[in-house]
């Protein structure tokens, strides 16, 4: 009987566990759901900015493809800041408030770019 109760109460631990990680995963995948954002990017020495032209929040940039960088650098402007119109494939994590980031409500971690223009399209984004 003794072999028996251990045996339920291994079982029972074991369904604890596996639910509790299950949940995790969950939660996680949830974080991690990736968006499609359109609007306007600025990029300069301090600041990566992102505004969404529905919305108008503004987000700091992350570019985890190192791509956005470079294709706002070989746009050729003059001076830094200058505002350019994106679409990116991204998603939005919690900003770090002991960072500049945490100027910002989130930031935008872009995982791939899929748009960049010096032309501001007509309607929200250029008011």
């Amino acid at each position: 009987m003794n072999d028996y109760k251990k045996l339920i109460l291994l079982l029972f631990t074991s369904m604890i566990v596996l639910s509790a990680c299950h949940n995790d995963k969950k939660s996680n995948d949830d974080s991690t759901k990736k968006i499609i954002a359109k609007g306007l990017y600025s990029f300069g020495p301090e600041i990566k900015s992102f505004t969404d032209c529905e919305e108008r929040r503004e987000y700091w940039v992350a570019d985890s493809a190192k791509t956005l960088e470079l294709a706002y650098n070989n746009l050729g402007f003059e001076k830094p800041y200058t505002p350019v119109y994106i679409e990116v494939e991204c998603k939005l994590v919690k900003s770090d408030t002991t960072t500049v980031t945490g100027d910002y409500d989130s930031t935008m971690v872009v995982t791939k770019l899929l748009k960049i223009s010096k032309q501001i399209p007509e309607g929200p984004c250029s008011q």
